[in-house]
C-alpha cells in the first residue's frame, strides 16, 4: 500500500513545475455605447494571446474588433470561448450595459460556453448560471491545484483509513471553507504570494511528520490530525479566496459563486480522496507487493517537492 502511494508521489513530483495554482485569466469587457451596440476587448490578455482563443458570439452580433454590434436584441445569448489552454484557464467576460449594474461570466476549458443573460433576466437564472458556471471552476482549481492535493495526501499517509481520516478530512474542509468565505467577503486579508509560501512549508511541515512517523517519533499530526487539519485548512482556504477574487465576481453573486466554488472544490477534493482510498483497496485485493528502498522516501519526496515550491515562491517576493 505505502509503495503505490510512493508511486503516485513520484507522479505528483514530476508535475511539480505546474504545480503553481494561480489561475491564468483573460479579462473580456464590452462597454455598451448605444442600445444593441458595444465597444471593447481585451483589457487583460495572458501570454498565450488573444489572437490564438476564438470568440463566438449569439446569431445577432457582428465582431469587428473593438465594435461588437448586436441590434435590438443586445448581447443576450450563447458565448463560447474555444482553443482556451495552460497560459488561459478562464476567461471573464464583463458587460457594461447603459445605466445598468455591470454583469459578470466566467468561461473555462472545463466550460467554454456560457449563456449571457438579457437585463430583464429573473434573478434565479442568473443564480443559475453562476452556479454551473463556478462549480466547474471549483474543480478545475482543486485538480489542477497539485500543493493542495499534496497536503491532502500526506493527511491520507499519516493517518490511513476509517473513521480518523474522515474527520481530519472533514476538518480540513471546514477549515477552508470557513477562511474561504471570510476571505471572499473581505473580513481576513493576507497578501497573495506570502500566503503561496506559507501553503508550500505547510507541506513541508507533514513530509517531516512522515518521516517522524517512519522512524517511530509520533507527532503532532498523528496525535491529533483533525487540528492539524483545521488550522492548516484555515491557510489554504484563503489561497482558494485568493482565485475567486482574481475571477471578478460582482457583490451581488458572490454568495451564489462562493458557495458553487466551494461545492467544486469539495466534489475535486471528494474525488481525489476516493481515487487514492480505491488505488489503496485494489493494491490490498491484489496482493501485489511492490518493493521500496526505503519507508522514509515517501516523506523526503513530499518534503522536498514542497521546499522547492516554498524556496521559489519566498524568491518570487524578495525580487519583488
Amino acid at each position: 500500500m505505502r509503495c503505490l502511494i510512493w508511486l503516485l508521489l513520484a507522479i505528483i513530483a514530476a508535475l511539480a513545475p505546474a504545480a503553481a495554482h494561480e489561475p491564468s485569466l483573460g479579462v473580456l469587457e464590452f462597454r455598451e455605447v448605444r442600445a444593441g451596440s458595444y465597444v471593447g476587448g481585451w483589457t487583460l490578455e495572458p501570454t498565450i494571446g488573444g489572437d490564438r482563443v476564438q470568440l463566438r458570439f449569439p446569431s445577432q452580433c457582428s465582431y469587428r474588433p473593438p465594435s461588437l454590434e448586436c441590434g435590438v436584441q443586445g448581447l443576450a445569448g450563447r458565448v463560447t470561448v474555444d482553443n482556451l489552454g495552460a497560459n488561459m484557464s478562464a476567461v471573464l467576460i464583463r458587460i457594461v450595459p447603459i445605466g445598468g449594474e455591470p454583469r459578470s461570466y466566467t468561461v473555462t476549458t472545463a466550460s467554454p460556453v456560457v449563456s449571457i443573460l438579457g437585463t430583464g433576466a429573473p434573478a434565479w437564472q442568473t443564480w443559475a448560471e453562476v452556479a454551473s458556471t463556478y462549480v466547474n471552476i471549483g474543480i478545475d482549481h482543486i485538480l489542477l491545484g497539485i500543493d493542495h492535493l499534496l497536503f491532502v495526501l500526506g493527511l491520507i499517509w499519516i493517518v490511513q483509513g476509517g473513521w480518523r481520516l474522515a474527520k481530519t478530512i472533514t476538518a480540513f474542509t471546514v477549515g477552508h471553507s470557513a477562511s474561504l468565505a471570510a476571505a471572499a467577503y473581505g473580513i481576513v486579508a493576507v497578501p497573495e504570494r506570502p500566503l503561496n509560501a506559507c501553503i508550500a512549508l505547510s507541506i513541508v511541515f507533514i513530509g517531516v511528520e512522515i518521516v517522524n512517523l517512519q522512524r517511530g517519533k509520533i507527532g503532532l499530526t498523528a496525535r491529533h490530525p483533525w487540528a492539524i487539519a483545521l488550522g492548516f485548512g484555515l491557510v489554504h482556504g484563503i489561497g482558494f479566496a485568493s482565485a475567486l477574487s482574481a475571477l471578478g465576481i460582482e457583490r451581488s453573486l458572490l454568495f451564489p459563486a462562493l458557495l458553487s466554488f466551494n461545492v467544486g472544490v469539495e466534489v475535486g477534493q471528494l474525488a481525489f480522496v476516493l481515487l487514492v482510498l480505491a488505488l489503496i483497496w485494489g493494491h490490498r485485493r491484489l496482493g501485489a507487493v511492490l518493493h521500496c528502498g526505503g519507508r522514509v522516501v515517501p516523506g523526503y519526496l513530499i518534503g522536498t517537492v514542497a521546499a522547492f515550491w516554498f524556496i521559489g515562491r519566498v524568491a518570487r517576493m524578495i525580487a519583488v
